[in-house]
Order: structure tokens, then sequence, then C-alpha cells
């Protein structure tokens, strides 16, 4: 099977290096490395990567913004949220950005993003630890 090529957005150096530490060529091709949300979309538009992987906290364009113009301009790219807000309303809003995957960037990188890459490369969607309890408690279901 091809590795997907793919797009990694972030402000902070460290976490991209994390980032790309943890894929180490083992679940992916990185394309392209950028720090904010106009560089995300033009290397995405330029690089057309199999997934694109962003935080939402980021300058001149946040990634939830960038992944609402991802989802047309780029609609074969799949979007994973790497974030540190837990609230599930910021979930809700990356789902309905076009995003296939939201998960916290402290619940171990090394365990959960292979988890969802590979599902999101089956077509799948996948909410990260933490995140599926939050969003469980807060609509009154049981986890």
């Amino acid at each position: 099977m091809k590795k997907p090529r793919i797009l990694l957005a972030d402000d902070h150096p460290e976490m991209l290096s994390a980032i790309c530490g943890v894929l180490e060529d083992k679940f992916g091709e990185v394309v392209g490395v950028v720090a904010d949300g106009e560089a995300l979309v033009e290397a995405a538009q330029r690089l057309k990567p199999d997934i694109i992987i962003t935080d939402i906290s980021m300058p001149k364009l946040n990634g939830l913004d960038a992944t609402r113009v991802l989802h047309t301009s780029v609609p074969d790219s799949k979007v994973i949220i790497l974030s540190v807000h837990r609230e599930p309303v910021y979930v809700s809003l990356a789902f309905n950005a076009g995003a296939c995957a939201y998960l916290l960037k402290r619940t171990g990188l090394h365990t959960e993003l292979p988890k969802a890459l590979q599902r999101v490369i089956a077509g799948d969607r996948y909410i990260g630890l933490g995140i599926r309890e939050e969003c469980a408690l807060s609509d009154g279901a049981e986890v």
C-alpha cells in the first residue's frame, strides 16, 4: 500500500518536530511543513497531499477557517485537527468545517496519531481520547 503524502501545519516548531518524529516514514511521507493558515492553504493547493494535520490556533488564518477553504479547494485531502482545545464546540466546528479527525496534542501522539491516520485513510472519522468522553458528557450520554 502506498504511504499517504502528509502536510503539517502548526506554529510551534517543537510540535512540528514531534509530529515528524511520530510519523518517521512509517505512517506517511511528509511533503510539507508550514507555520500559519495562509501558508497551509497555499501549500495544500500546490502539493495536493492525501492528509493534512493542522492545529487550530495559528497566525494569519486559523485552522478551522483553513479547513473550510481546504474542504472545497482540495476536496481529496483529508484534514486531521490536532489541538489543545478539548471543548465540544471546537470538535463540532472542526467536523462542520470538513475535518475527518480531531485529537488532543496532550493525549499521546505516539498512540493516537497513528490510529487517527489509519481510520482517516480508511474513510472513517476519528475522535481522540479525552474528546470522546467530553462530547459524551456534554450530550448527556454515558461514556
